[in-house]
C-alpha cells in the first residue's frame, strides 16, 4: 500500500482523535493530532498569563514556541519546548481556550506550516477541522466525521468523568454547541466538509467499526490510484 495522506475532520466530540489513532495503527501509518497543537499554544498563554484576545502576542508565541507531537504504538505525547504536558492540555479549561487561539489567523499560519512539515512524505493520518479544506487539500483521503450533538455532548461528558471531572450533560451540551457555532462560523478556516471528503456519520457507530470503515476506504482509494498507474 503507498503512503496516503488521509485527512479526518469534524466537530468537537465526533471521535476524530480515537478513530485516527486506530486507523494509523492498523495501516502502519503515523498519528498527527493537529488540535494538540492548538491546545499547546493555549496551555502555554494560559500559563504565561497571555490575553486570549491578544492576536499579535499569541502569534508571536506560537511563532517563538517549539511543539513536538511523539507518536509512537503505544502512545502519543505532546511536548511544548521540550516539557511534556500531554495531560494538562485535556482539561476543560485549555480546550475552551484552544477554541479561542484557532481562529487567530497568525496562529494558524504558523501552526500549518508546522502540520505540513510533520506529513511530509505520506503514511500518516492527520485529524482536525481544516485538514482536508487548508492543510491537505489534495489528501489523497479526506474524511468528515459527524455524529448528533446529543451523542457528542455525552462522549465529551464521559471523556471529562474519565478525568475526574464530573459535569452534567445538559451542561456538556450547551458547551459542544457553543463550541459548534464558534468552529463553524468562523472567520479564518472555519469548520465545513471538503467537497470531496467522506461523510462518515457516527452516531450510532463506535471508534473501532468507525475505524475500520475508514481503513477500507483507504485501501480502495489506495487500489484505485494503483490501476490508474498502470494504464
Amino acid at each position: 500500500m503507498s503512503e496516503l495522506v488521509i485527512a479526518i475532520d469534524g466537530p468537537v466530540g465526533s471521535g476524530k482523535s480515537t478513530v485516527a489513532r486506530r486507523v494509523a495503527e492498523v495501516l502502519g501509518y503515523v498519528y498527527l493530532d493537529s488540535g494538540a497543537m492548538y491546545r499547546a499554544v493555549a496551555w502555554k498563554a494560559l500559563r504565561n498569563h497571555v490575553p486570549l484576545d491578544s492576536e499579535e502576542e499569541l502569534q508571536a508565541m506560537a511563532g517563538a514556541s517549539r511543539i513536538d507531537l511523539l507518536s509512537t504504538d503505544d502512545s502519543f505525547r505532546v511536548l511544548v519546548d521540550g516539557a511534556d504536558v500531554t495531560d494538562e492540555i485535556r482539561s476543560a479549561a485549555v480546550a475552551q481556550a484552544a477554541s479561542k487561539v484557532a481562529v487567530i489567523a497568525g496562529v494558524r499560519t504558523v501552526l500549518v506550516k508546522e502540520q505540513r512539515r510533520a506529513a511530509r512524505g505520506g503514511g500518516v493520518v492527520m485529524e482536525g477541522r481544516d485538514i482536508g479544506t487548508v492543510v491537505f487539500p489534495d489528501a489523497g483521503l479526506k474524511i468528515f466525521l459527524e455524529a448528533s450533538v446529543e451523542v457528542r455532548a455525552e462522549r465529551r461528558r464521559l471523556e471529562h468523568a474519565q478525568k475526574g471531572e464530573c459535569l452534567e450533560l445538559s451542561e456538556v451540551l450547551e458547551e459542544v454547541r457553543q463550541r459548534d457555532r464558534r468552529d463553524r462560523e468562523r472567520a479564518v478556516s472555519p469548520l465545513v466538509r471538503a467537497h470531496d471528503a467522506v461523510l462518515v456519520d457516527n452516531t450510532a457507530m463506535n471508534a473501532e467499526e468507525t475505524a475500520r470503515l475508514i481503513v477500507l476506504l483507504a485501501r480502495e482509494r489506495d487500489g484505485a490510484k494503483a490501476a490508474v498507474r498502470k494504464v
